[in-house]
């Protein structure tokens, strides 16, 4: 994290995520009098400037000070309403593949004069700082995260109205074109895949591909799903090749049946035809699911590096789903995977299939080095008693958040409605506790809490929204239909304090599950780990907060200020129809400074999310 602040007591905090940067403004209450907004300028390297786009403008900008070069919706003429701002680079500019590197942020408040005209820039009221902005990784530990915005006003921008399509060969031409964009642009499955699976999609082929480039490396996968066609290619090769890769594949109904037509049986068929020497692929579900999706990479001397995480190495998992992988770049940890992908082997075909009575499952794995940080991987299935004790941990912390002064949760997780344990309710129950900030997300559609002007309760939002009608300017999204957005098991507390933690890998996190599946649950004790998962939660549930305002059925328990979340919610290319729209519809940016109210409201949450963040 880095902040930079004025002597007049305007700060900037600029907190690195994994390829995108959470942005968070603070003033005195003060400095609010006649405040229009924030312009937020970038610049990527030594390209731009750009500037942050709103997605209102002034209801005639001629009363205002604009900069004819820049749309009328640039921060830079439409300042933002907001105290914070996750920027995402290539959201609004540079395309869909945009730099990574050092990107210098200026942001500046701006003010109304008296009869409520936006002033001119004032540059001496700017804080301006540098950050690195890519994929993120320390020391031993990188992440990567699925974009798994299907339901965006960016994908429609680049892709579309019609959503995610596939072709029904298991191993099918991605280069192939899939569609057209909104301006007649054809782009290619490929095109599609990239920017969905973003991170997590760029640490799998890295390493996949890496074990392909090198004959010296061999490669055990667990996998749950799988039909990614470009990986399933790899995979092929590896096993015509006659290296060593080893698959445990899930074989639950859900990937497995007499008639062979699952993908995961077709591509069965398909690696026994292909392998040769040691390549071997056995199917196993545990009492439920072989529920883990790792990648474990050897050398001539053993385990190198293991990737892990939510994502299926599937079409829906990595381009649908919301989802995280980890990469441990470190041979102690690779070796604890290895150990359990070889017990595992072992067991299936004969009677001995408790994993249960193993070591690693009755005890969590401990790590800590000078290149990551405390980390525990409690691997399951479990026994009832092991697996409720690994759960309760989780409980545990998030209470002890709720008794903290300036406590924090942040979650997203799949599942809430059904499971049982600890965890669940102790999550379902944060919104109704003023004493903790809590901002959350999940699949389920019960028990959703938005956020209710006037008060500090925390909000819990669903990735499933019903129908949504945007208003205009807002293009309107695809369906998601029967498949999850929220895939993710993550759980943050404590952020931006030293004692940060978050819980994330594979487990769903119910007590079923720690009993029946083959999982690996993680604690990560890093601020800056936290950090990254954080500002994922945070994007995630900012965006659902909308959608779910403006679901035809959105739930009662609370609502959405229209020109709050309205504007700026998602940067796409701007539609001068739409924007048209919104200007017939009376849809405009306010000329006065209310709209900064609530942030200096000890009882409204938008003030509990300035004094954390900001």
């Amino acid at each position: 994290m880095i902040t930079q602040r004025l002597p007049n007591g305007f700060s900037v905090k600029a907190y690195p995520g994994d390829a995108k940067t959470l942005l968070a403004f603070n003033l005195p209450k003060a400095l609010t009098k006649n405040l229009a907004g924030f312009t937020v300028q970038y610049r990527p390297g030594t390209g731009g400037p750009f500037y942050l786009a709103n997605k209102l403008r002034f209801q005639d900008p001629t009363k205002h000070v604009q900069d004819v070069t820049q749309l009328p919706t640039s921060s830079l003429n439409a300042p933002i309403h907001k105290f914070r701002w996750i920027h995402v680079p290539g959201s609004s500019n540079q395309g869909t593949q945009p730099f990574f590197g050092l990107y210098t942020y200026t942001v500046t408040p701006r003010y109304f004069d008296a009869t409520g005209s936006l002033q001119a820039i004032d540059a001496k009221l700017g804080v301006t700082l540098k950050i690195p902005v890519g994929p993120f990784k320390k020391g031993a530990v990188s992440l990567g995260f699925a974009r798994g915005f299907t339901q965006s006003q960016a994908f429609v921008a680049h892709f579309g109205p019609k959503g995610l399509t596939r072709p029904s060969d298991p191993l099918f031409d991605t280069a192939k074109e899939a569609g057209k964009n909104s301006r007649g642009e054809s782009y290619t499955f490929a095109d599609q895949y990239a920017w969905l699976g973003f991170t997590a999609r760029s640490q799998i082929f890295a390493i996949a591909n890496e074990v392909l480039a090198n004959p010296a490396l061999s490669l055990d996968v667990f996998a749950y799903d799988l039909n990614e066609p470009d990986l399933l290619k790899i995979f092929l090769q590896l096993a015509k090749a006659g290296r060593r890769i080893r698959i445990i594949l899930d074989n639950a109904t859900l990937h497995h049946d007499a008639t062979g037509k699952k993908p995961e049986d077709q591509f069965e068929k398909l690696f026994t035809a292909a392998a040769k020497g040691p390549a071997e692929i056995k199917r196993f579900c545990f009492k439920r699911y072989a529920h883990d999706k790792q990648l474990i990479v050897s050398d001539g001397t053993g385990p190198v590096k293991v990737l892990t995480g939510s994502t299926n190495f599937s079409v829906t998992g990595l381009y649908v789903n919301s989802n995280h992988v980890l990469v441990f770049d470190d041979r102690t940890v690779a070796a604890t995977y290895a150990r359990v992908f070889d017990t595992v082997w072992g067991m299936i075909g004969t009677e001995n299939t408790d994993f249960t009575k193993s070591a690693d499952s009755t005890t969590p794995s401990s790590f800590k080095s000078a290149k990551f940080p405390q980390t525990e991987v409690a691997f399951s299935p479990h026994t009832t008693a092991d697996a409720t004790t690994v759960l309760q941990g989780i409980a545990t912390r998030v209470a002890q958040e709720s008794s903290t002064k300036n406590g924090s949760v942040l979650f997203a997780v799949m599942e809430m409605g059904t499971g049982s344990g600890p965890v669940f309710p102790a999550l379902k129950a944060l919104h109704a506790n003023q004493q903790v900030f809590s901002y959350g997300i999940t699949d389920t559609t019960e028990g959703i809490s938005l956020y209710k002007p006037g008060s500090a309760a925390g909000i819990l939002v669903t990735g499933k929204p019903a129908k949504s009608v945007l208003p205009p300017p807002f293009d309107q999204v695809p369906s998601l239909g029967l498949g999850h957005q929220v895939h993710h098991k993550f759980v943050v507390c404590g952020f931006n304090t030293p004692n940060a933690v978050v819980y994330c890998g594979s487990s769903n996190l119910a007590l079923g599950g720690e009993k029946e599946n083959g999982d690996n649950l993680i604690a990560l004790h890093d601020a800056d780990i936290a950090t990254a998962f954080a500002i994922e939660a945070l994007g995630l549930v900012d965006h659902f907060q909308f959608l779910d305002g403006v679901a035809k059925n959105a739930k009662a328990g609370g609502t959405v200020p229209k020109a709050a979340s309205v504007e700026a919610t998602v940067n796409q290319t701007k539609s001068a129809s739409k924007q048209q729209q919104a200007a017939d519809a009376g849809w405009f940016l306010s000329t006065s400074d209310r709209w900064a109210a609530p942030y200096f409201d000890p009882k409204d949450l938008h003030c509990v999310d300035r004094e954390l963040f900001g």
